[in-house]
Parts: structure tokens; C-alpha cells; sequence
């Protein structure tokens, strides 16, 4: 996440609740045998992720034919939650497919999406929520949490035990991303009226004047606007608003398109090759830390090979560039397994490993990859394809593979086993990304889906 986050805002926070020392040492190697998906080689590396998000969206059949997908598996101590950034990314990698199965998903998911900004508890405005819950659970407290995505009176089950209440224009943007997607693959109406109620909820609640310009970060769960302004949520508005242009054929988003490109372009480093992370008062440029997203998805949304902002991907292979393996010191990786990849960000290479992340949580690696990040990274070289992207593409999806294969074996969804060897565990080992949290190896449906698409070469971010 790009800018600097305010309590329980974050789709990326809190994700280590619950987790022990104990926990992370379970993370080992999984079964040998693969589950088969449709329209993918049976057994591949593409089915068996498929068949984790597959798992992970039906995880609760007794709970409704309206659902979204867990994002995390049962031990990383979120329970049901399904943040909205993670199923709108789970409906962009199932139409990365290209298969009927994967289409009658991705519409499903887009449904419920529809089903959540129109039935939230307390608005009617267009938003979504950072999360929900999809399934049943007892809380730390004891209290238990009985329902479904789709309470009994019909209004959707918003995440209030972790405090996911809040809205993020990133995540909005990327619930619209996704059903203009399907408006596009299905020609069906009902999926651009909820990407125009998203974009318009933005520019109403997000559209700034301060010097600096594009939109800011959302709100938290009181509905208070907060302050800062990231290069990422406006990055993928660039995305939004640009597709909206094209399927409304309203001018009114090619201006909107344009503001928010201007702040991503001020946000550039032309001495170093990268883009800042954003603002925290939109006048002065916050410069440390410099995360990975911000270097591979403007690629992928400006389509950087003529400005030189393809520089980006350059700086992000070789200055956030990790290789984790048993040696290193905090590192959860087993004997004889080395991945490679990149981290977070410039924070997280210099953690202090002495410390845990926070409170009751694990020491960081390092040299913790990060996968969902990995994935990215190896989408942006392909759809860059200088000399050598290619190579330095499948040498980071192989090193996901490997540990789509080995890490993260005997972890659930709902109590539910998983099919063998199937889905992306966020990273090797526990590491801080230096936002005030960190990822840990447990299979997630985020870095699962980008895995996907960076193996489809299917560029979420293009208009």
C-alpha cells in the first residue's frame, strides 16, 4: 500500500492476527499430488492456483449461493474475511482464464460485489467496504459471528470485529476494475452502473485541490476523510477512469483520467528511475519507503516504453531483489528449498530483525519474498519485453511455482482441506514491508490471482 495508513484501513493490515511462532513453523511442504482445473494442462501450476480460488470462493456451501472469496487460509487468523481488493482480483484472474468456468466465477463474484454496494448496513452511496466475512466464526473475544456474506435480512456482513469498515479508494478502484471487466466480457449493464457508482463515489469523496492534485486515500470506518494521497490508488484510477471513457463515452472520466495521471507522473524520480509512494499532506512528496508497487503497476497502467518511466521495473528488480533460504537469519523456509523475487518495499531491506513486526508477531526476514509483488514484477517485463524481460519473467514464475508447490501444505478454508499443492502463499517468510505491517506464508487469494495473470500475460491495468 502506497501512503501512509490509518488504523484498520489498509486491505494489507492486521494480516498477521493470530499468528504464532508456532504457526509459522507449520508452513512446510505440501503433497505431491495436483488438482486438475479446466482449460489448463491437469495438474499444471495454473490449475492448481485455480483450483485454490476455486476452493476458497466456495468454502462455505451452507451459507448461500451469494458469496465472495476467504482471502487468507484459516491460520492466518482472519477467519472469513474476504477484503474487497482481493475478489476484485480473483474476478480479473478467473477471466484471465478464458474458460466457461471461469467466467460463470467471475460474473458470480462481480454479482456479489453488486450485491454488497448495494445492501451495505449503513450506506447507499455507491462504496464498498475494505472487507466482509463469508462464513461463520468465533471470535478471540468468544463472541461468535453466526452469518454468511448475506446477513438475514439481506444486508451484507461488513468485517467489524478486525475494524475493516472503512473504504480505500484503492480498493474501490479495483472493484470497479473489475466490473468494468465484466461489463466488457458479458455486455451486461448491471456491472458498468456499479463501476460508474464506484467512480463517481470517488471523485465525491476523493478529488482533492491541494498542490500536489489527484485523489486521495478514502475514508476509515467513522467515514472521516483521511489526509493522504498514494501514488497506487491513483495509478489504477488511470485504469478506472480510462475504461469508463471508453464504455460510457462520457468525456467528463477522460478529465478525471487526466488528474489523477498528473499526480502519478509528480510522483517520478527521474535521478533514481521510480515513483515515490505519495503524499501525506498534498504538498510535500513522502520519500521513504519506496514500495514495489508503485514501480510495476504504473508500467502496466501508463504503458511507460516512450516516457521512460519503464525505468521503474529496472529499479524495482534490482534494488528490491531478495533470495530467501533456511541460512537467513528469522527466514521460515525449509532446509534445501531458495526462492528469489523482490520485498515490499526499500523498508523492508533494511527491517530491524531483532524485533517482531508487532506486538505477539514473528521477527521479519529481510529477505522475505514477496510473491503477490513477485508476480507483478513478472507481468510488468512481460508486457514490457525488452531484451532479457522474458528470461527474468519465468525465472520469478518459476520461483512461485516452487512455492506454490512447497509452502504452505496442510492449511485450510472454513476447515475445509485444500486441494494439493494449490494457491500462492503471500510470502516465503514473515516480513515487514515498513507500512506498520507485514505478509506471512500463508496461501492468499491475492497472490494467487496475480500469479494467474502474470502467467496468462493478461494486463489488468490496461484501458
Amino acid at each position: 500500500m502506497t501512503g501512509r495508513q490509518g488504523p484498520a484501513l489498509s486491505r494489507r493490515s492486521l494480516l498477521g492476527a493470530g499468528l504464532g511462532a508456532a504457526a509459522i513453523a507449520a508452513a512446510g511442504s505440501g503433497p505431491a499430488r495436483a488438482a486438475g482445473s479446466a482449460g489448463t494442462r491437469p495438474g499444471s501450476a495454473p490449475a492448481r492456483a485455480q483450483a485454490f480460488l476455486a476452493a476458497a470462493m466456495d468454502a462455505y456451501p451452507d451459507h448461500g449461493e451469494l458469496r465472495l472469496t476467504q482471502s487468507y487460509t484459516d491460520q492466518a487468523g482472519l477467519f472469513s474475511t474476504a477484503f474487497t481488493y482481493d475478489n476484485a482480483l480473483a474476478v480479473l484472474a478467473h477471466l484471465a482464464t478464458r474458460t466457461a468456468d471461469g467466467l460463470t466465477r467471475a460474473t458470480a463474484l462481480g454479482d456479489a460485489l453488486l450485491h454488497a454496494q448495494l445492501h451495505d448496513p449503513a450506506y447507499d452511496d455507491g462504496r464498498l467496504r475494505q472487507a466482509y466475512n463469508v462464513g461463520p466464526y468465533t471470535f478471540y473475544d468468544g463472541s461468535p459471528q453466526p452469518d454468511g456474506f448475506v446477513r438475514p435480512d439481506g444486508t451484507v456482513n461488513v468485517g467489524t470485529q478486525f475494524g475493516f469498515t472503512g473504504t480505500a479508494v484503492g480498493d474501490m478502484a479495483w472493484a470497479g476494475i473489475a466490473l468494468s471487466a465484466l461489463a466488457r466480457r458479458t455486455r451486461a449493464r448491471r456491472f458498468l452502473t456499479g463501476a460508474v457508482r464506484i467512480g463517481e463515489w470517488i471523485e465525491r469523496t476523493g478529488r482533492t485541490d491541494e498542490p500536489l492534485g489527484g485523489y486521495k486515500f478514502g475514508v476509515d470506518g467513522a467515514n472521516q476523510r483521511l489526509p493522504f494521497t498514494s501514488t497506487e490508488h491513483n495509478t489504477d484510477l488511470v485504469c478506472l477512469f480510462g475504461r469508463l471513457a471508453r464504455l460510457t463515452g462520457d468525456r467528463v472520466w477522460h478529465e478525471r483520467r487526466t488528474r489523477a495521471e498528473a499526480f502519478v507522473r509528480r510522483m517520478w524520480e527521474p535521478d533514481g528511475g521510480f515513483f515515490y509512494t505519495g503524499t501525506n499532506d498534498g504538498v510535500t512528496v513522502n520519500k521513504s519507503p519506496v514500495p514495489e508497487d508503485t514501480q510495476t503497476w504504473t508500467h502496466l497502467a501508463l504503458g511507460s516504453r516512450t516516457r521512460g518511466y519503464a525505468r521503474s521495473l529496472d529499479w524495482a528488480a534490482a534494488e528490491l531483489a531478495v533470495v530467501d533460504h533456511s541460512g537467513r537469519p528469522n527466514s521460515t523456509v525449509p532446509a534445501g528449498q531458495r526462492y528469489e523475487g523482490v520485498t515490499f518495499s526499500s523498508a523492508s531491506l533494511v527491517a530491524d530483525e531483532d524485533a517482531p513486526i508487532a506486538a505477539g508477531q514473528p521477527k521479519p526476514d529481510r529477505n522475505g519474498v514477496w510473491f503477490e509483488g513477485t508476480a507483478h514484477l513478472a507481468l510488468a517485463l512481460r508486457d514490457r519485453g525488452a531484451r532479457g524481460d522474458e528470461a527474468r519473467a519465468r525465472r520469478l514464475l518459476g520461483s512461485i511455482e516452487a512455492a506454490q508447490d512447497l509452502l504452505g501444505g496442510g492449511q485450510t478454508v472454513g476447515g475445509r482441506a485444500l486441494p494439493e499443492r494449490a494457491g500462492v502463499v503471500s510470502a516465503s517468510s514473515p516480513l515487514d514491508t515498513g507500512f506498520g505491517f507485514g505478509y506471512y506464508p500463508y496461501r492468499h487469494t491475492g497472490a494467487t490471482a496475480w500469479y494467474l495473470m502474470a502467467a496468462a500475460r493478461y494486463n489488468p491495468l490496461r484501458v
